[in-house]
């Protein structure tokens, strides 16, 4: 596949545009990144996604896609190599299901308490700590999501350990740990440890430092 047929319109520190590189990686697709500045959006992101005006886009063959787990099911849909959703319908179906939960439930409450204060982030440590426990009910007697190997709820959840960590870090409250979410913890570990997934991550002292920055705002 020609580097030049596809590209990624992404932000360094998005962990939506970070979906995209894992899938495109695992698939052994090559590609042209290009990176956006938020505050001052390009003319190419305006073309390509001028409903929404965000990132990621992928763009193939200058047909655009915005929205990243619909970005994961065509990558997943046009290179058949290392497939990331079951083949099986139903597989397929809690696949999706576990990856719309990640972004419904899983990330507004992580959201909520990287941003509340008081009592109202209590609750959402509450609400972030319930649903971690309902995403980890999905790991029962596997390694990963996707079984023995990565798959689509691996992709479109991985990113969490590693914000949830940072999070915690930061407001001082512990959102994912070993004692009461073992096989989540587990899950996260070696999800982050694999090489190709470590490739695509943004540096470490450089995200916290961001996120940091961020949390000033709130």
């Amino acid at each position: 596949m020609a580097e030049d047929s596809v590209k990624l319109l992404g932000y360094w520190v998005s962990p939506y545009s970070l979906k995209v590189k894992w899938a495109l990686k695992l698939k052994g697709i090559q590609y042209q990144y290009v990176e956006e500045d938020l505050q001052n959006k390009s003319p190419m992101l305006l073309q390509y996604n001028p409903v929404y005006k965000k990132i990621p886009v992928l763009v193939h063959d200058d047909k655009p896609l915005a929205e990243s787990l619909i970005i994961l099911e065509y990558i997943d849909e046009v290179w058949k190599q290392n497939p990331l959703l079951p083949i099986d319908p139903y597989e397929r179906a809690k696949a999706r299901f576990w990856a719309k939960f990640v972004d419904d439930k899983c990330v507004p409450a992580l959201m909520a308490a990287f941003t509340k204060k008081g009592e109202e982030q209590e609750r959402a440590v509450k609400e972030a700590h319930e649903n971690f426990k309902i995403l980890e009910s999905g790991l029962e007697g596997k390694r990963f999501f996707g079984g023995e190997t990565i798959g689509f709820v691996d992709i479109a959840a991985g990113w969490l350990g590693c914000w949830a960590q940072m999070t915690g870090e930061i407001i001082g409250i512990k959102l994912i740990d070993a004692e009461t979410m073992p096989l989540l913890d587990s899950w996260f570990q070696d999800f982050l440890g694999i090489p190709l997934i470590k490739e695509c991550m943004p540096p470490q002292d450089k995200l916290l430092e961001h996120i940091k920055e961020l949390h000033k705002k709130f």
